[in-house]
């Protein structure tokens, strides 16, 4: 049981059936009345932020989310096949659980598989993947303005910003977190 005067960033706790992660948090003491701590708390399952206030001595259950290495297999329609490295099972998953940033995933990645009392809620990809560019158009003599951008598209079929001197069939290593390129692999 967490208390919330145990609060700090990072701690994920049940409340009203529903999982939440401290985003932020801070103990308030004014000078007349009770302390309190004020919360922004982020729902895990749904990603929403939320503020809330607590007593200090507001008890909640504490969270335990499973993070389990996955190999990505392949995805046929909406369903997408991931499989234990231990027991080779085979969990196929639906695209509402992949996220956003799943589009850097390419087919033999092993990636965390999120759940939580055994329902999956999310995949998260690794930080850094190394991406094959497979089309972009060619730098141009004189485009190179300070920090020259251009579009490149990627071997997952996903499309970011890269700078002028990539070419088509270069390696190029994207952080998943943020969808930017990090530099030549």
């Amino acid at each position: 049981m967490y208390s919330a005067g145990d609060f700090r960033n990072g701690v994920t706790f049940e409340m009203e059936g529903t999982l939440y992660s401290v985003v932020e948090f801070q103990h308030v003491k004014p000078g007349k009345g009770a302390a309190f701590v004020r919360t922004k708390l982020k729902n895990v399952i749904t990603g929403s932020v939320i503020e809330k206030t607590f007593s200090p001595t507001d008890k909640f259950p504490q969270a335990y989310v499973e993070r389990k290495e996955m190999q990505y297999l392949y995805n046929d329609g909406d369903l997408y096949y991931f499989m234990d490295m231990e027991t080779y099972e085979q969990l196929p998953l639906n695209a509402d659980k992949l996220g956003e940033n799943f589009k850097f995933v390419k087919e033999e990645t092993v990636v965390k598989i999120l759940s939580y009392k055994g329902n999956v809620f999310s995949v998260e990809p690794p930080f850094f993947i190394d991406l094959k560019v497979v089309d972009t158009e060619p730098a141009v003599r004189g485009d190179t303005a300070t920090n020259a951008m251009k579009n490149a598209t990627l071997e997952t079929g996903a499309t970011i910003r890269v700078p002028m001197f990539i070419d088509n069939d270069e390696m190029i290593r994207v952080d998943t977190r943020t969808g930017e390129y990090m530099e030549r692999a």
